[in-house]
């Protein structure tokens, strides 16, 4: 007679449960959303000039290179893994870009994608084959490609120049406002959602992320699929670089110092875990344009230099971990 009674005691506390585990859920998914769109309301009462078309539209601008870099960034760590070589890869492909623009487009968009696409396929197998950690795989690789780029500028002292028309038209050319970066931008990250939410790649990827050990057992192609995220990250890389040459219509040596520590603070503030196996390229979008308003609020100031991001940037990612590690603790307790 007793058991009924203590299960409708019960059903509170479970409910209650269910309820924070859903609540820390939404949080950490949705969180960078969350704040994204307060911060602009915020901004809007605050600056007359922030909630214009103009400014909207030159975060969205300049967001979109990161973006394409961190969407890489997003399916390298859910699967448990990091890639430093990022930003080496961004302006590697943008002086390849610019070089090769003097034999027409397709060699400029040929020739630093396929570089990229070799680095990034040589850093996958060695992690994947050896065992190596991947912060050392790639931090190897971040020098090694700085130092490519390096000897094909005679040490950054030639830049060289887009000589194509219709390659500068790819990162100049304008629609509705937007440059074209911006449209590609936004085709990657609906691609990268089905296929990371809708695939039986991008399981595998949440599979070898939460448990690797697990995932070998139930048949994941590990090794493969390791291997393709590091080719994906340096391509999308690559992309970027190549989009930003043909904006600038020269292959600038100077750039990329640092993106690959952006591209991961978008990734980790967009809700996607360092430890792998939970994330989306929802929260990573979020993320970008998240630090792209935190800079844009920073200019509205006027008295701060741009130093002043990194300081808030920094603050704020520390906080989203700190939050990441306690709800995480707290879905684990529930």
């Amino acid at each position: 007679m007793t058991s009924p009674t203590m299960n409708l005691t019960d059903q509170p506390s479970a409910n209650g449960s269910a309820r924070r585990e859903r609540t820390g859920r939404v949080l950490q998914q949705h969180g960078a959303l969350m704040v994204l769109a307060l911060l602009v309301i915020v901004g809007s009462l605050a600056f007359d000039s922030f909630a214009t078309a103009g400014n909207a539209a030159s975060v969205v601008v300049s967001s979109s290179f990161l973006a394409i870099i961190a969407i890489g960034m997003t399916f390298v760590i859910i699967s448990g893994g990091i890639d430093l070589s990022v930003g080496s890869l961004f302006v590697l492909g943008g002086v390849l870009a610019a070089y090769g623009s003097q034999y027409g487009t397709a060699v400029a968009l040929l020739l630093p994608l396929t570089v990229c696409g070799v680095v990034g396929l040589a850093q996958g197998l060695i992690i994947a084959r050896t065992g190596m950690a991947p912060f050392i795989v790639t931090l190897a690789g971040l020098l090694g490609v700085r130092g490519l780029m390096l000897a094909i500028s005679d040490e950054g002292a030639t830049t060289f120049l887009v000589r194509d028309p219709a390659f500068a038209a790819l990162g100049q050319g304008d629609l509705l406002g937007l440059t074209y970066p911006v449209y590609v931008t936004a085709a990657l990250a609906l691609a990268a959602m089905v296929l990371l939410q809708r695939t039986g790649f991008g399981q595998n990827v949440y599979a070898i992320g939460g448990n690797e050990q697990a995932a070998a057992l139930m048949g994941v192609p590990v090794a493969r699929t390791k291997v393709l995220v590091y080719v994906m990250s340096a391509l999308l890389a690559g992309l970027a670089g190549v989009l930003n040459a043909a904006r600038l219509s020269s292959g600038v040596t100077i750039l990329g110092i640092g993106l690959e520590l952006d591209a991961i603070s978008a990734v980790v503030i967009g809700g996607t875990l360092l430890t792998g196996g939970a994330g989306g390229i929802t929260g990573t979008v979020a993320g970008v344009l998240l630090l792209g308003v935190i800079q844009s609020l920073i200019n509205q100031v006027g008295n701060l230099t741009s130093a002043f991001q990194q300081v808030v940037s920094g603050a704020f990612l520390a906080l989203v971990v700190v939050a990441q590690r306690l709800l995480s603790k707290a879905q684990r307790l529930s």
